[in-house]
């Protein structure tokens, strides 16, 4: 067996309904801290999830201040500007309560706040220096995983991302409420919903860094999304299978955040930066094409999967893999949402400029089972249209 690391965050809470204990539960594991920042978004705090759960740390004796400016694909002026909050307000610890914005912003205030580096740079991997002050996670959607995982994703032009990876973004309590997730449109949890299905597919297969404990998680976490995403579409309410979806993301990003994700995501990066697609239905978009090109190079891992996905595909590798890639083609048909560029106001002419844009993704294609050139991407992505 290859030598290997294994790194995640040290407690996790998967309990419905712990967040109403938020208070509590910071009093409990920080009990020096008085001032905390919760990091949100406009969109999640009308929807008065956030009450109770500031209502407890008031009862906790906290002081919060909170930073809802946060947006989908956060711009270095966000960040920036979440940070200057955090100062101003001396934070001693920062909640991220939203989405995977939200609680990428809340790694990089954590960071950011109370050093000197800048946010510039930090960009690549373990670039990040010193230490930072505690942080907590509530995901509030089924899908990025990022509050397990060591990665900050932040728009630094008009259509550029740029990532900071490091140990020190892995927060210090994640918490798991499935309550948090109520109320979500079925098209939105979906779409996250096969965000963290491809997170798992992605580090199963993972050309590098791949090793037992990611593979267990992503087995597992792709059992919990099979299973619970339909349901989780077809009821918003199904308080069961949206803790299930929210643990199966979480597994899957626990998972990519060691075995690191691929041309899937490489290939969705450039369809939300340049044309405002959500990450999630961005992945999900090219997913079936991308696992198509890769067949003759991950044939064993894909029948494996299949294995979970699609339990009674029989025959050889290569007929179940095959399997895998049309029943999530089938599951993502019955969920309703989009399934062509077309859908999202891609044409023909964007294709080329898309493919230019996957190739500068670097750091994500040389974790793809095939290696992929600019033409290969402009076929996936013409395949996909």
């Amino acid at each position: 067996m290859s030598n290997f690391q294994f790194r995640t965050v040290p407690i996790l809470i998967n309990e419905v309904g712990a967040a109403n204990r938020l208070g509590e539960l910071i009093a409990q594991h920080f009990p020096s801290v008085r001032r905390v920042l919760l990091v949100t978004d406009a969109g999640f705090l009308r929807t008065g999830l956030v009450e109770q759960p500031m209502q407890s740390l008031r009862d906790a004796g906290l002081e919060v201040q909170i930073y809802s400016d946060v947006q989908a694909d956060p711009p270095e002026a966000v960040v920036l500007s979440a940070v200057e909050t955090a100062r101003l307000f001396h934070v001693e610890l920062v909640i991220g309560l939203g989405g995977g914005s939200s609680m990428d912003v809340a790694k990089l205030i954590a960071v950011l706040a109370p050093g000197t580096q800048t946010l510039s740079t930090m960009y690549g991997i373990g670039n990040v220096q010193g230490s930072r002050m505690p942080l907590v996670q509530l995901p509030t959607t089924a899908g990025t995983g990022s509050e397990v995982t060591n990665i900050s994703i932040v728009t630094t032009g008009a259509t550029s991302k740029m990532g900071v990876v490091a140990p020190q973004l892995y927060a210090d309590l994640v918490i798991l409420d499935a309550s948090l997730t109520l109320g979500l449109p079925a098209a939105v949890t979906a779409a996250t919903g096969i965000d963290a299905m491809v997170h798992a597919i992605e580090a199963y297969t993972s050309r590098h860094l791949k090793n037992p404990l990611s593979d267990m998680l992503a087995l597992q976490a792709l059992s919990l999304l099979s299973e619970n995403l339909l349901p989780a579409c077809r009821d918003g309410q199904n308080m069961a299978a949206r803790q299930a979806m929210l643990l199966g993301a979480t597994l899957a990003g626990q998972a990519f955040s060691n075995a690191p994700v691929a041309a899937v995501h490489a290939l969705a990066y450039p369809i939300g930066g340049q044309f405002h697609v959500p990450h999630g239905l961005s992945n999900a978009l090219v997913l079936p094409h991308v696992l198509r090109f890769n067949l003759r190079h991950a044939t064993e891992q894909y029948a494996q999967l299949a294995s979970v996905v699609a339990p009674l595909a029989t025959g050889s590798n290569e007929a179940r893999a095959q399997a895998l890639v049309a029943t999530l083609e089938e599951l993502a048909d019955a969920t309703g949402i989009a399934r062509t560029l077309g859908e999202v106001g891609i044409v023909a002419a964007d294709l080329d400029a898309l493919a230019k844009a996957a190739m500068l993704q670097t750091r994500l294609l040389g974790n793809n089972p095939r290696p992929v050139a600019r033409e290969d991407a402009f076929a996936i992505y013409l395949a996909a249209l």
